[in-house]
């Protein structure tokens, strides 16, 4: 009798918090708000992209451009922002670079940089807000903790971190690698391949894993066919196929014209799924020269979104199962850039909106820290 009593006061309770909540001023973090939408989620289409982008842009000249580094086998652009504040200037400055859909099946990781590149530039003149209505202004920013303990994250972030960042780095993000394989939804691009070395006259089939057709370590596939796999990654009709030869494709050729002609100190390419954090090297568990930072700058981000840093590896070399040819081996080994792979979410392409607006929002803290840490990168490399 006494549990029922005590059960019909507590229902009683919720119903009247139900009532008073929002006039209270409680603060709600956007991760905790619901869409109150039952529909799947609409991810951003390339057209609706290239609209937003250059839309952006154009009201934001100031801090935004807007450039095609290249052009796919079906004719799409390959879009890349730069946020700065002297946008137009290469200025002496940390480059910070972004990239997603090297996968266009994998929805998630263009989403969450379309949403930085607008919050980013959206906010930049913004006043300092108090967000959460408590008299306080940025005293909650994005980064996983509950800064001022009223049982809220991240409810009021900062508007001068925002700022900050753009003032202080040189922001370069391709939110597309692959826009062929976005519109296809496919892992792959839709290149037409002729054999699985290049060299039949006729079309075998279609598309490259673009995150294996990076210039890196691909005689090891032959020295050690198991560890790598050697027919999934080398038969052209294979989910995973690498390419004729490194760098044979539209896409990963302009990613590497643009790095090589811009000063870089650090990236972090977007992809799904697994909620997991990756650094080099993927293709062997030996540690690498700047270990203890990527493992610092990795725990940090973990804070933030709570994901698994991947660490620990010092163990077999090679790694069974590693990757060749990745983006995040040839920029670090060719290129001495810190990179790391954000593995988003539970699924590719998450349809509840809940869960990948969280999981856009709270990547801004993330991206944030990323631009942060690479003012003093280099000169922790040295130190090393």
């Amino acid at each position: 009798m006494k549990e029922k009593i005590v059960t019909l006061i507590i229902l009683m309770l919720l119903v009247f918090l139900s009532f008073i909540y929002p006039t209270i001023g409680i603060p709600i973090p956007i991760k905790n708000i619901k869409t109150l939408n039952n529909s799947a989620y609409h991810y951003f289409t390339y057209p609706e992209m290239t609209d937003l982008l250059h839309n952006l842009q154009e009201n934001h000249s100031d801090i935004m451009t807007l450039e095609s580094i290249g052009e796919t086998y079906e004719g799409r652009d390959i879009w890349m922002v730069k946020l700065s504040d002297n946008v137009q200037q290469n200025e002496n400055e940390p480059g910070v670079l972004f990239m997603a859909a090297h996968h266009g099946n994998e929805k998630a990781s263009f989403e969450v940089l379309i949403y930085f590149i607008r919050h980013m530039v959206n906010n930049y003149s913004k006043v300092n807000t108090d967000d959460d209505g408590d008299d306080l202004i940025n005293e909650d920013p994005i980064d996983g903790i509950d800064n001022d303990d009223d049982g809220f994250i991240d409810e009021d972030p900062s508007e001068d971190r925002i700022r900050d960042a753009i003032n202080n780095t040189q922001i370069f993000i391709i939110p597309m690698v692959s826009p062929d394989g976005v519109v296809a939804n496919s892992r792959k691009n839709c290149a037409p391949n002729y054999g699985s070395f290049g060299r039949s006259s006729e079309i075998t089939s279609y598309g490259v894993n673009l995150n294996r057709n990076y210039d890196d370590n691909w005689f090891l596939y032959y020295i050690f066919p198991t560890h790598y796999h050697f027919t999934m990654n080398t038969l052209d009709q294979s989910f995973n196929y690498r390419g004729p030869y490194p760098f044979s494709e539209n896409e990963t050729i302009a990613v590497k014209n643009f790095v090589e002609r811009q000063d870089i100190s650090i990236s972090l390419s977007f992809h799904s799924f697994s909620e997991v954090i990756i650094y080099p090297w993927m293709h062997t568990s030996k540690d690498a020269p700047h270990e203890e930072i990527f493992i610092s700058v990795g725990e940090n981000m973990s804070r933030i979104n709570n994901y698994y840093l991947y660490t620990g590896r010092n163990y077999i070399i090679p790694r069974y199962g590693g990757t060749l040819g990745s983006s995040e081996n040839w920029l670090y080994r060719e290129q001495g850039i810190l990179s790391f792979t954000m593995e988003l979410c539970r699924e590719y392409a998450p349809s509840n909106p809940d869960d990948i607006l969280s999981t856009c929002y709270n990547h801004i803290g993330v991206n944030l820290y990323i631009c942060e840490r690479s003012l003093a990168i280099e000169e922790e490399k040295l130190s090393l």
